[in-house]
């Protein structure tokens, strides 16, 4: 019973982490524009991995998508397909726990198949925790840098500065995301032992008496241990020994003996 709830609630927890995943990515507000000591705050600006997004104050919103591929930088490519492959790794676990759940029989599928396939989506799911919270602190990585490449160019007096950027609710949304994949995954991990056959956990080798040591006896005689029968034969054939012996001493009856 505990290995199924393990199992049910890593399917949930890893479920809720891919989603979140999904979410994550197509946000828009990976990178939002700082508006501390900015004079101009009728716009406000932010940034995700496909498209950047200006606001203005009266409500009024456009998004323009990033037309180019190779004008982006190497880094932010880079959050890209770790969060895709991570969208991917995740859907493909759910698959595969989907019909390694052991509250769902299809057909006569063993529970060693079972096991396999949970530690299968186990694992794919702690790769696609671990790609998103990668990709997200990359992200959130090069969000420092140039926040304080910005505020020393500020400090410096030089004109034209870019606008800084902070972190948005899309890297907080990606690194929950991650840790519930992550957890999940661990928790199939664990279900995992729980389907393995007792047959096949402990293989161990049964020694047993050979017949010819075990002795039977009919009437109220108890049945003697393996080692006494074989001393009784012992000393029995010692005095099948010692009395054809005795009869090779004795002499033989002769005929002049009748005389």
């Amino acid at each position: 019973m505990s290995t199924t709830i393990c199992q049910v609630m890593g399917f949930i927890v890893s479920s809720l982490g891919v989603a979140g995943c999904m979410v994550a990515t197509a946000m828009d507000m990976w990178s939002t524009q700082d508006l501390y000591d900015n004079p101009v705050t009728a716009v406000f600006q932010y940034q995700g991995l496909w498209r950047s997004c200006v606001r203005q104050s009266s409500g009024f919103t456009e998004c323009r998508p990033y037309f180019t591929i190779l004008g982006l930088p190497a880094m932010f490519q880079a959050v890209r397909a770790l969060m895709i492959v991570g969208i991917v790794l995740g859907i493909l676990g759910l698959l595969v726990c989907i019909f390694a759940l052991k509250c769902i029989r299809i057909g006569n599928m063993e529970d060693s198949a079972k096991a396999t396939m949970t530690l299968t989506s186990g694992i794919m799911f702690i790769v696609a925790g671990l790609c998103a919270i990668t990709g997200v602190s990359v992200f959130a990585n090069m969000l420092v840098t140039n926040f304080w490449m910005s505020t020393a160019s500020m400090y410096q007096g030089i004109q034209n500065v870019q606008n800084r950027y902070t972190f948005g609710s899309a890297l907080f949304v990606g690194w929950v995301a991650g840790g519930l994949a992550l957890v999940g995954g661990i928790m199939m991990c664990l279900a995992c032992r729980g389907l393995i056959p007792e047959e096949s956990r402990y293989k161990a080798v049964s020694y047993n008496a050979s017949g010819r040591n075990i002795s039977y006896r009919t009437g109220p005689y108890k049945v003697a241990s393996g080692y006494e029968p074989e001393t009784k034969s012992r000393k029995s054939a010692g005095y099948e020994e010692a009395a054809r012996s005795e009869d090779g001493r004795r002499p033989y009856p002769s005929k002049h003996d009748y005389v």
